[in-house]
């Protein structure tokens, strides 16, 4: 049996039971230029409200989905738009689930991701999953958890000029092919070392398996509370990725000399960084709410994200 089929039969059998919940609604985003994020949004769709749960949808993305006409579509991808929601689901890839990650921060709505990309660490379910997703949604069968952040502060000339967070990092990087970064690195208040660069990311656990991971960053399991900073090809012999205490307070100078930068928050964000500029990064004071379907350790999560070789392993000895 397909998944479609069995989420049809699966919606369908809890309509009843479904239907004594009063009030609950779901929002749903998608990235409605994927195929597979319209099959999969209409499915979901459907199978929500045939469970008596309400749909509630971005008006720029229903023009794209076969809808019933039992949706709620709003016009305002805003913090309000989620009002009275149960959960925010994202169908897409790592991008969509940024975008959600922001509505779900804003609004304090947990949100549970669906995978429809590559890795999608921040996803609970993949495409094959939908009709478990409906039944976990109907059934309230999931959990909550919350995710680190970071406030993200830039300031020149001693004054703060831009404002941001991230929830998976914060990346200060080069904007001139030719030249260099020049950088100093500070923890606590108190410098580190100082040298040329592409960039330096700043990561929260979360992050340390996107961009922090991609720069030569350490895999740091979700439940610990810790801050990352990770160059980005560096030129110097201490240029090792450091992982600091979740009080500490991250900073990156960007040198007076050195050509202006660019800083990037979770790769949606941006503000430029001129000469001299000081980035400073610690805690964000609001996390991410991420439902939860599965009990899996992120262990097993990582190998089957990776498909990392596991063959030959047999257990500890009993």
């Amino acid at each position: 049996m397909s998944a479609s089929e069995s989420l049809n039969e699966r919606s369908a059998g809890a309509g009843t039971a479904g239907s004594g919940d009063v009030g609950r609604t779901v929002f749903l985003l998608a990235h409605t230029g994927r195929p597979a994020a319209i099959r999969s949004a209409e499915l979901v769709v459907r199978g929500l409200l045939r469970s008596g749960i309400g749909v509630r949808v971005l008006r720029a993305e229903a023009a794209d989905l076969p809808l019933p006409v039992e949706a709620e579509i709003v016009a305002d991808a805003s913090p309000a738009c989620l009002d009275a929601c149960e959960l925010l689901i994202v169908l897409g890839g790592d991008g969509t689930l940024l975008r959600g990650a922001e509505l779900a921060r804003a609004s304090g709505v947990p949100m549970l991701g669906v995978n429809l990309g590559r890795v999608g660490f921040l996803a609970e379910a993949e495409r094959d999953d939908l009709d478990k997703v409906v039944d976990r949604v109907v059934t309230r069968a999931y959990e909550v958890e919350e995710r680190m952040t970071l406030d993200v502060v830039v300031h020149n000339n001693g004054d703060v000029v831009h404002q941001d967070w991230a929830l998976n990092e914060a990346a200060v990087q080069k904007v001139s092919p030719e030249r260099m970064l020049e950088v100093v690195l500070e923890i606590d208040g108190r410098p580190v070392t100082g040298f040329g660069c592409d960039g330096i990311v700043c990561a929260t656990p979360t992050g340390s398996t996107a961009y922090a991971f991609s720069a030569g960053g350490p895999v740091v399991w979700p439940e610990v509370e810790a801050l990352l900073m990770v160059p980005i090809s560096a030129h110097a012999l201490f240029a090792k990725p450091l992982v600091t205490s979740p009080t500490s307070v991250l900073a990156v100078e960007v040198q007076p000399h050195t050509p202006h930068g660019v800083l990037w928050c979770d790769g949606r964000r941006t503000v430029e960084l001129p000469a001299g500029a000081r980035v400073e990064v610690r805690r964000g004071a609001v996390p991410v709410r991420l439902a939860r379907l599965h009990h899996a350790s992120f262990t097993d999560r990582l190998v089957a994200k990776f498909a990392l070789p596991v063959q030959g392993w047999r257990g500890a000895p009993h």
